[in-house]
C-alpha cells in the first residue's frame, strides 16, 4: 500500500514542510510485515536510503528528510497493543503511539502505567529507540529501560526477537535513537505499578515572586525527593500585572501518592515554592496523563483523546538540550533571563527536568543512553515560531544557537552531553550517510558518551554495509 500525499500530515515540525526540503521518492504505508520485507528489498536493489517514521515528531526531520534519494516507510498502520495486565508486561508495535499504549494500558487496570512521555502523538518507534522519558522517570527510569523483548528486521528481510538477536543487539537498540540497526517492528515493555491515585500540582511564580531564588534553590533540592516526586521547570517570558515582560517559571509536579503526603513533603523539602492543599488535585495515573499533555499543547477530553494522533500545537521549531551536573548560580540564572528577553514574547522557552531517583540508580552502561548518576538535571532549550520564511527560522535559530553558546560554563564539558531523542544537526550531521567511525564521534559521545565505541561494534556485525543509516547513524567501528 502505497500513498504520496501523507508526507507533510505526518511532519510535526513546520520547518520541514517548505517546498525546498527534499521530498521522497515514494511513501509505504504497509500494512502487513511483508511489505517492510518488500520495501527492504527495493531499496537495496535501486541503491535507495530508507526512513522509517511512527509519530513524525523528530525535531531534526532525519526519519522523513534526506539530501540523498530515500524511501520513507511509515509505520502507523502497524500499530496493535495488546496488554498483559496479569503478569505486567505490553506488546506495542512501532507505528503506535504512546497515547495509543497509555489508553489501553488503562483499559485493563487503574494501577498499572508506563513511564513514557507526556505529548500523545509521539510514536512510539522513535520514542522507545531513542530512551523516553516522562514525569515516572525518577521513579522507573526512562521507556527503554523497562522494554523486555523486541521484533526487528535486518536488511534480509529476516525477523529476530530478543533471544535470536542476541543480548548486543538487543542492548543497542533500547536507547541508540533507532533505524541504525534495523527496522524494529514491536517492542514489548514491562508495565510498572501505579497508585490508584496520585497527586499534580502547578504552580507559578514571576520574577516578582522569587522566581530567580526559587530556580536556583529547586536545583539543590529536586534531585534529591523521593523517587515518587517529580518537579519539572517551564520557563519563558510573560507579562507582568503591570504590563511588563517577566519571567515566569511553571512548577510541574507528579506526586505517586495523594495531597496531604505531598503538602507535607513540600513543606519539608522545598518550603520556598509555598505549595499549599489547594495547589493540589488528586486524580488517576491516565487522568494525570491528560493533565501534561495538555502542556505539550493536548487538548483537554474525555479519555479516548489519547488515540487522536493529530498534534494540534505544530509550529516552526529548533531545540537543543544540555545536563548539569553543578548548580547554576543566581548570575547565570540572570544571564539565561536576558537572552529569553531577546526572543520574541511567547517564542522561547526552556524546560528543566530533574534526575536523581532511580537514574542514579541504574549503570550508565545499562542501556547505550548513558546520561545517569552526576546529573542533577537536563535542559530542554526550544525556539517556536509561527511565521514562515527563511529570515524568520535563520532569526530565531541564531538566536538558540547563541543562547546555546551562552550556557557552555554552565552545563556538561568533555563530553557536553546532549539527549539523541532530541536530534540536533547542529554537533554534526553526514549528509551522505557515509561517515566515518571518528568523524561521527562528534555527535556519537555527546548522545552515549562511552557506549558510542560499543554501539559503532554492534553495527559492524549486524550491518557491516551501512545499509541503515541517516544523517546521525551509528556507523561500523573502524579503529
Amino acid at each position: 500500500m502505497m500513498h504520496k500525499t501523507r508526507n507533510k500530515t505526518s511532519i510535526q515540525n513546520l520547518r520541514f514542510t517548505s517546498p525546498s526540503t527534499p521530498k521522497p521518492l515514494v511513501i509505504v504505508t504497509p500494512v502487513e510485515e511483508s511489505q517492510i520485507q518488500a520495501t527492504v528489498y527495493c531499496a537495496k536493489q535501486h541503491g535507495l536510503q530508507i526512513r522509517v517514521r511512527s509519530g513524525g515528531h523528530d525535531f531534526e526531520g532525519l526519519s522523513y528528510v534526506s539530501e540523498v534519494p530515500f524511501v520513507i516507510l511509515d509505520l502507523l498502520n502497524l500499530r496493535s497493543i495488546s496488554v498483559d495486565s496479569e503478569n505486567k508486561t505490553a506488546w506495542v508495535q512501532t507505528g503506535a503511539t504512546i497515547g495509543e499504549l497509555y489508553y489501553r494500558i488503562a483499559q485493563k487496570s487503574k494501577t498499572l502505567g508506563f513511564p513514557a512521555g507526556i505529548c500523545p502523538s509521539v510514536g512510539v518507534g522513535g520514542h522507545f529507540s531513542g530512551g523516553g522519558y516522562g514525569p515516572l522517570l525518577r521513579k522507573y527510569g526512562f521507556a527503554a529501560d523497562n522494554i523486555v523483548d523486541a521484533l526487528i528486521m535486518d536488511d534480509s528481510g529476516n525477523i529476530r526477537d530478543r533471544t535470536s538477536m542476541g543480548e548486543d543487539l538487543f542492548w543497542a537498540i533500547r536507547g541508540s535513537g533507532g533505524t541504525s540497526f534495523g527496522i524494529v517492528l514491536a517492542w514489548k515493555v514491562k508495565l510498572v505499578n501505579v497508585p490508584p491515585s496520585v497527586t499534580v500540582f502547578t504552580v507559578y511564580r514571576t520574577l516578582e515572586q522569587n522566581a530567580t531564588k526559587l530556580v536556583h534553590q529547586w536545583q539543590f533540592v529536586a534531585h534529591k525527593f523521593p523517587d515518587e516526586l517529580f518537579i519539572e521547570i517551564a520557563i519563558m517570558a510573560n507579562s507582568s500585572a503591570n504590563g511588563n515582560r517577566t519571567i515566569r517559571a511553571s512548577f510541574n509536579c507528579l506526586f505517586l501518592g495523594g495531597s496531604d503526603e505531598l503538602v507535607e513533603l513540600m513543606h519539608e523539602k522545598f518550603p520556598e515554592l509555598g505549595v499549599t492543599k489547594q495547589d493540589c488535585t488528586e486524580m488517576s495515573w491516565i487522568e494525570s496523563v491528560l493533565y501534561f499533555a495538555a502542556y505539550a499543547g493536548f487538548p483537554n477530553g474525555p479519555l479516548d483523546v489519547l488515540l487522536n494522533r493529530t498534534y494540534t500545537g505544530i509550529i516552526y521549531f529548533k531545540a537543543k538540550s544540555d545536563y548539569v551536573q553543578k548548580p547554576i548560580s543566581v548570575t547565570g540564572l540572570e544571564g539565561i533571563w536576558k537572552r529569553i528577553y531577546e526572543e520574541d514574547p511567547l517564542s522561547a522557552q526552556i524546560i528543566l527536568i530533574p534526575y536523581g531517583g532511580k537514574m542514579d540508580r541504574i549503570s550508565e552502561k545499562a542501556i547505550p543512553f548513558p546520561h545517569r548518576a552526576g546529573n542533577l538535571y537536563k535542559i530542554v532549550y526550544i525556539a517556536g515560531w509561527l511565521e514562515g520564511g527563511t529570515a524568520a527560522s535563520e532569526r530565531h535559530i541564531n538566536w538558540i544557537r547563541r543562547f546555546y553558546s551562552y550556557m557552555a560554563p554552565y552545563v556538561s564539558k568533555s563530553p557536553r552531553a546532549a539527549y539523541v531523542n532530541y536530534r540536533d544537526l547542529d554537533i554534526g550531521v553526514n549528509h551522505q550517510g557515509n561517515t566515518s567511525y571518528a568523524q561521527a564521534s562528534i555527535w556519537g559521545v555527546k548522545y552515549f558518551k562511552g557506549n558510542f565505541k560499543r554501539l559503532a561494534q554492534v553495527k559492524s556485525k549486524v550491518d557491516p554495509s551501512n545499509f541503515f543509516r541517516n544523517e546521525q547513524s551509528i556507523p561500523p567501528f573502524t579503529s
